[in-house]
This record gives C-alpha cells, sequence and structure tokens, in this order.
C-alpha cells in the first residue's frame, strides 16, 4: 500500500480517527472508574466512622471509653493503612488511636462552615497518603466536643484504578488491531471496482478493449458511463477529422488535375494560349480557396463545440450583422426588424454564430426587397432563430438545392455557394438544426435551431 494511494488515506485516516475515539472512551472509562472508586472508599470510611461514633460512650469516671473493638483486622495490625482516632476538639490531644497507628498520630482536617463530615488528604504514617474524614460529635453525658477520625491510603484507589487502566488499554489495543484489520480489508474490497476501471482502461490504451465494461457499483458506473461517453466523442472527433480531411483532398483533387492539364507536359512544343491559362487558374484557386474556408469553419465548430464555457449573446451578434450589412447596403433602403431577449444567449463560440447568422442575413440583404425580419426566442433547452425577407422566395426542389455544397441558383449574384451548406453543417455539429420554408413575408424563412446556455 503506497502512502500516497487512496487506499493509504481511507486506511490510516480511519485509524487515527478510531484511536482518537478509543483512547478518549478509554481515558473517560477509566477517569469514571477512579472516581466510582473513591466514592467507594469514601462511603466505606463514612460507615467505619459511624460504627467509631457508635461505640464509643463516657464511662463512669468520665471518660470516653469504647464498648468493643471494631472488628477490622487492618485497624489491628501496625501501618495496614486503616485507622482511626479520637481527639479534644479543643485543642487537639490524642484520647483514643488504632493499633495501626502505633506511636503516630492523624492528621486532623481543617474545619469548615459545612455541616457534616470534614473531608480532606494528608501524608500519614510511613509516608502514606491519606484520605480522611473526621465528625465532630459532643457524647451524651460530655461536656467537651470529640474529633472523631477514620484515614483509609489511598494505595487501595491506585492499586485498582492502575488494573482498571491495564485492562481497558489492553482492550483498546485489541479493538483497535481489529479495526485496522476490519478496515483493510473493507478498503481493499471497497476499491477493487476501481482496480477494474484501470485495469479496463489500461486495456483501451493497449488496443485489447474500446469501451469500460462489465458490472460496477452504483457510485462507480456514473464514472465509467462518463468515460466511454468521453471515448466515444474523442472516437467522433477523430472520425470527423479523418473524413474533413479526406473530403478536402477529394474537393482539392480535381482543381489540382485541371491545373496540371491546363499546364500541359514540360516537353510539350504547344503553345500554351496565357489568357484562357489565367482564367483557368484564377477560377480553380479561387474554387480552392472557397474549399478550404469550408473545411476550416467546419473543423472550428467541431473543436468549438467541445469547449465547456463557451457562450454568445444572440441579441448583440444580430444587432452587430445587421448594423454592418445596413453599411454595405446602404444604397438600398432596407426597414429590418429584430426581435430578441437581451438575456439569450447561445451555447458555442462567437465567431460561429457570427458565421451562422452572417450567412443567413447576408442571403436575405441580397434577396430582400425591402424588408426583413430577424427573431428569436427560447423553445425548451434550444436558442430558435428566424430570418424572414419578403424577395421572391424558393420552391420546394430550390430549397433542398441550395442546401447543397457550392450550389447556386443565380450566377449573377456574388456569393461561393457554400454558405447555407455552411449554416446546416455547423448547426449539425453543435447538436441543432437548420431548415428552409416559405415566409409569410413573400420570401424564403431560414430557421436556425442550437444549443441554449444555462
Amino acid at each position: 500500500m503506497r502512502p500516497n494511494s487512496l487506499a493509504f488515506r481511507l486506511v490510516a485516516g480511519a485509524a487515527i480517527w478510531s484511536l482518537v475515539i478509543l483512547v478518549g472512551g478509554g481515558l473517560l472509562l477509566a477517569s469514571a472508574f477512579r472516581e466510582s472508586v473513591e466514592s467507594s472508599f469514601d462511603a466505606r470510611t463514612d460507615v467505619l466512622l459511624g460504627g467509631l461514633i457508635a461505640d464509643a460512650e463516657i464511662g463512669p469516671e468520665g471518660r470516653l471509653v469504647l464498648r468493643r473493638r471494631f472488628t477490622q483486622a487492618r485497624f489491628e495490625r501496625p501501618f495496614s493503612g486503616l485507622y482511626w482516632q479520637v481527639t479534644n476538639a479543643s485543642d487537639g490531644q490524642v484520647l483514643l488511636r488504632s493499633r495501626s497507628i502505633w506511636d503516630q498520630e492523624l492528621p486532623i482536617p481543617e474545619a469548615t462552615d459545612e455541616p457534616g463530615p470534614r473531608r480532606g488528604q494528608a501524608t500519614g504514617p510511613e509516608g502514606q497518603i491519606l484520605r480522611l474524614v473526621a465528625r465532630d460529635v459532643t457524647l451524651p453525658g460530655a461536656s467537651r466536643e470529640f474529633t472523631f477520625i477514620v484515614a483509609g491510603a489511598v494505595d487501595d484507589i491506585e492499586r485498582e484504578t492502575e488494573a482498571f487502566n491495564g485492562t481497558i488499554a489492553i482492550a483498546v489495543g485489541i479493538l483497535l488491531v481489529g479495526l485496522i484489520g476490519a478496515l483493510l480489508i473493507q478498503v481493499r474490497y471497497g476499491l477493487r471496482p476501481l482496480r477494474s476501471v484501470e485495469e479496463g482502461l489500461t486495456d483501451i490504451r493497449s488496443g485489447r478493449a474500446e469501451r469500460l465494461t462489465g458490472e460496477l457499483p452504483s457510485e462507480i458506473a456514473p464514472l465509467a458511463d462518463e468515460m466511454n461517453k468521453l471515448l466515444d466523442h474523442n472516437a467522433q472527433i477523430v472520425e470527423r477529422a479523418r473524413t474533413h480531411v479526406g473530403n478536402l483532398a477529394h474537393a482539392l483533387k480535381t482543381p489540382l488535375s485541371v491545373l496540371t492539364n491546363e499546364a500541359g507536359s514540360p516537353h510539350s512544343t504547344q503553345p500554351v494560349d496565357a489568357k484562357m491559362l489565367s482564367d483557368t487558374v484564377r477560377r480553380q484557386t479561387d474554387l480552392m480557396r472557397r474549399q478550404v474556408d469550408h473545411y476550416l469553419v467546419r473543423a472550428r465548430a467541431a473543436a468549438s463545440g467541445s469547449v465547456l464555457g463557451a457562450r454568445a449573446s444572440v441579441a448583440s451578434v444580430s444587432d452587430d450583422l445587421v448594423r454592418t450589412l445596413k453599411r454595405i447596403h446602404r444604397d438600398r433602403d432596407y426597414h429590418v426588424t429584430v426581435e430578441c431577449p437581451e438575456d439569450l444567449d447561445f451555447r458555442g463560440e462567437r465567431q460561429d454564430l457570427e458565421e451562422l447568422l452572417g450567412n443567413l442575413l447576408d442571403n436575405a440583404f441580397k434577396w430582400a426587397d425591402g424588408r426583413i425580419s430577424v427573431h428569436a426566442e427560447r423553445i425548451a433547452e434550444q436558442v430558435v432563430i428566424t430570418v424572414e425577407d419578403d424577395g421572391p422566395g424558393l420552391s420546394e426542389e430550390e430549397r433542398a438545392r441550395v442546401l447543397k455544397r457550392g450550389a447556386r441558383l443565380d450566377e449573377s449574384v456574388p456569393g461561393s455557394g457554400l454558405g447555407l451548406s455552411i449554416v446546416e453543417d455547423v448547426a449539425g455539429l453543435y447538436q441543432g438544426s437548420f431548415e428552409l420554408d416559405a415566409s409569410p413575408l413573400g420570401g424564403v424563412k431560414a430557421r436556425l435551431s442550437l444549443p441554449l446556455a444555462a
């Protein structure tokens, strides 16, 4: 497992988080257990203190005596860690004490304003750390107050706590190892589909496969679908490029053959008509230029169609083109209406929209008698642009003919005959459509549908 791998990150992250949770939980349990042990310890000393006070009484001579000795064996064993003591509350003089204290004394906890027993912690015999509980009591028949004290060494608390902490540490360690093992199994099993995707991409790169196949989890399936779509898209681009190159080569082949024939053999002795050769060269080179321009437009549109985030304002492009064409045709009086929402955007390059709409408007200005209408609207997820004119119009057969590359119905009007075929081709590259119909104005109605920018 490499340090920069996804599996390592998942396992390491989960292991660190599990360690934090387990250690935190262990510390919380240890703290709760210690509090419980201390509470239990204090409760036992309270019981012993109560028993000590209950056994105390004033004897016939006015002295403090105990009716019976405590049955706790530790009170009889020197420095056993469990002690009791009775003193005068006024001067602290020791009156009675357990055998376990031997010849030493217990410190008296400081008095407080709070009712009930006083508690404290101090150093006792043999340097033991003691937890003490004391109560001031006036016994029946006594004229003075006595202080009863019971103390126990905290070694008992520490031993119980350390034993519990050791058990908790072992349990946390075993649980952590088990969790890491389970994580390793889970991550390897969970990431196995990604290994399948990697192997599939390797097969595609090596030519053994063309697409990602096989059943994948619902979380990975969308990724595989998008990869397959990308592969299909790249295949389409490559196939489209081959087609363009083949078509361009075929389109240039005929003009080059004509030029070669007109030039004649280098060993020919026949005179060459310079004017005829010049006209032929001009026509064929013009044809070659138009073909090159046509395929350049198609290639640019094909590349632009796959650019993310490209958008162009339909209203801005329409206004700019109409203004430019009015200047070009300023010798004629045109009435042009443009209806287009300002927020209507085409999902593509502005240059391509200018190419498309420019060809349609150029034809409208060439053939219109005086009225031209441009209308753009949103229909579903498409931008629909309609250009109409009041010119002579076209029959259904003529509308089909003008969409063919290089077709021209009137040679007297300037143009290459490629404009409408370019519009149809570029619209298709953008997954749009283009069609011609009869206009209510009397001329041609060109309807262009393009993708809408979100």
